[in-house]
């Protein structure tokens, strides 16, 4: 045997065993990348021990293909139809594909090794759930829905009953049709070992307490449980079973009933003594105490669906000490930000999302104050009211850890401080060099062709890049493809671009894998954007006026043109509706 293995082919002096085993060390997708191009002994040892692939777009390979090059994988990433980056609004055509059908019929048949399986913003029908639970669920230990359609209860119903390995079970803001609640009696008489239970932002309302009781007392290493709306009060046997519990989202506060008896009975829920991660929807000002006892233990607080007002912020955030992770309305306002800065020392994570006729404003008071205070921020994401070159500055100065930097600049107000904001976004960029995500939406005026052109200059390491409503002319796009040498994500909305600029900088951006536009100078056919076909580029064309889209206020909204292209080794796919028309030369 000895022998056998000292007459292995050597690479580089390393042996096949001994390059398996350091192989099961690199984790970095761009890392295992980069070492399958030294040589074929080095590609086919990396296809034998690769156990986790992420694909951005599902119609950018086959099933088939995957199976061929990592038939040994262990855990699979799956995203489908393209996103609407801080904006909840409908901007691709509802039937604009990306069905698991093709995938799951591929998976059924291989992947032996699959134990982990996440679907994104993709089309799952009942009959692919059923597939994927009798040819796999025997393995399955994590599966995650997340923001899909297509489904009902009856699919989650054959999970809950065949996945009795299953420790992660994840839907949150998935559309699915409820026809009762028996999935979640059956998981919680069939599991024993689920770990994190997410359905949170879901439509699912028939769920009995008393199931979510059994799994907590069943599965002792349930960890996490984000739930749609449920009572807080009828939660208590739930609370006192569930004694590993960090993470809890979720449930709701009767607002409705007398004031002086509710306040008395929340008083006198006992949460898990380990809760550290906390969110829950429709607390007001008089249910906020329940989180005092342990509010110095908490490490994230999410409050977007609160009824807190600014001073509420301030009173709760400021016995908040070990937050890492923040989530809020701009009803926080600056006020609220500077109370952040003074006591989250250790904060890395906050986003702070747009509500609506809101007394909180979030401005460069507040942002300055908070890049001046919390110098372990990692990602911020934040709708502001105004914001200056200045504030831009100081995250350049003092934000040295930021990876992931994405601000929207509010419309509602008609006088902004200080525009263009070209050198506070250099600044910035200069100052923040681990940033890989970069998002910045303002409005005409916001950023001129010369600010255009720094951001291109100064991102070189950034992946993934949102821009919208920035620049002047087609001068300052091209400006900014001579840059970004790392990027291989761009969306663009709402900008002044011609079609042919458009086609010019996707050519000129060497490293970028997909680039979706809406909203810019388009012909009726598009065809100036053919100046970008080349192989394995799919061109996919939405014309103005195609789609309905609906603002977050409910409002119908003819849609601009749409432009979506991206590299593809499965060639052009064959479901486009009639929405969208493919391009080729």
């Amino acid at each position: 045997m000895e022998n056998r293995n000292f007459r292995r082919a050597m690479s580089f002096g390393i042996s096949d065993i001994a390059l398996e085993c350091v192989m099961a060390y690199i984790n970095d997708p761009r890392d295992r990348d980069a070492v399958s191009l030294v040589c074929r002994k080095w590609y086919n040892i990396d296809a034998l021990t690769r156990k986790h692939i992420t694909i951005a777009l599902c119609y950018s390979t086959t099933p088939a293909r995957l199976r061929t090059r990592f038939p040994c994988l262990e855990s699979l990433k799956l995203k489908g139809k393209p996103r609407a980056a801080m904006f909840n609004l409908d901007l691709i055509p509802e039937d604009w594909g990306g069905h698991v059908t093709p995938w799951v019929n591929e998976i059924s048949d291989s992947f032996n090794c699959l134990k982990s399986l996440h679907f994104r913003r993709m089309i799952v029908q009942d009959s692919d759930i059923d597939l994927l639970v009798r040819s796999r669920g025997h393995m399955l230990q994590v599966l995650k829905l997340d923001k899909c359609s297509g489904f009902s209860t009856d699919g989650l119903l054959q999970v809950a009953r065949s996945c009795r390995s299953l420790k992660t079970l994840y839907l949150e803001e998935s559309s699915i049709v409820e026809k009762d609640g028996d999935w979640i009696h059956e998981l919680a008489l069939n599991n024993t070992v689920l770990e994190s239970l997410n359905f949170y932002m879901t439509e699912l309302k028939v769920i009995n307490v008393r199931d979510l009781e059994l799994i907590a007392k069943n599965c002792r290493s349930l960890i996490s449980l984000k739930i749609s709306d449920c009572e807080i009060l009828d939660l208590g046997g739930f609370f006192r079973a569930a004694s590993s519990l960090e993470k809890f989202a979720g449930g709701s506060f009767n607002n409705d009933d007398a004031r002086e008896d509710l306040i008395g009975k929340y008083s006198r829920v006992l949460f898990p003594p380990k809760l550290c991660r906390v969110g829950l929807n429709y607390m007001g000002k008089n249910e906020m105490p329940v989180l005092f006892p342990f509010a110095s233990l908490l490490k994230k607080l999410d409050l977007q669906y609160s009824f807190l007002d600014t001073e509420d912020h301030c009173q709760l955030i400021q016995k908040c000490p070990n937050l890492e992770e923040l989530e809020v309305r701009n009803v926080i306002g600056d006020s609220g930000l500077e109370i952040v800065a003074m006591n989250c020392k250790k904060l890395k994570k906050l986003r702070i999302e747009r509500g609506e006729d809101e007394e909180g404003v979030v401005s460069q008071r507040g942002l300055t104050t908070l890049a001046q205070g919390c110098l372990e921020l990692e990602y911020l994401a934040v709708h502001v009211s105004d914001i200056t070159n200045a504030a831009l500055e100081s995250f350049g100065s003092f934000s040295k850890n930021l990876t992931d930097f994405r601000l929207v600049l509010l419309d509602k107000e008609e006088t902004i401080t200080e525009l263009p904001l070209d050198n506070g976004v250099r600044a910035l960029l200069m100052g923040c060099q681990k940033l890989r995500r970069f998002a910045l939406y303002l409005r005409q005026g916001g950023l001129s062709d010369v600010g255009l052109g720094y951001i291109g200059k100064y991102s070189d390491n950034i992946r993934w890049m949102l821009l919208g409503f920035l620049g002047d002319s087609d001068a300052g796009l091209l400006e900014f493809s001579k840059g970004c040498p790392k990027m291989q994500k761009l969306e663009v909305r709402g900008c002044c671009f011609s079609e042919r600029a458009l086609a010019l900088a996707v050519m000129q951006l060497k490293a970028l894998r997909y680039i979706w536009v809406q909203g810019y100078n388009a012909s009726k056919t598009g065809s100036d954007l053919v100046a970008m076909v080349r192989p394995y580029w799919n061109i996919e064309f939405i014309p103005p006026g195609q789609t309905i889209a609906y603002d977050e206020f409910g409002r119908p909204a003819e849609q601009p043109a749409q432009v979506l292209a991206y590299y593809s080794l499965a060639g052009r796919r064959m479901d486009y509706p009639e929405t969208v028309v493919p391009l080729h030369p």
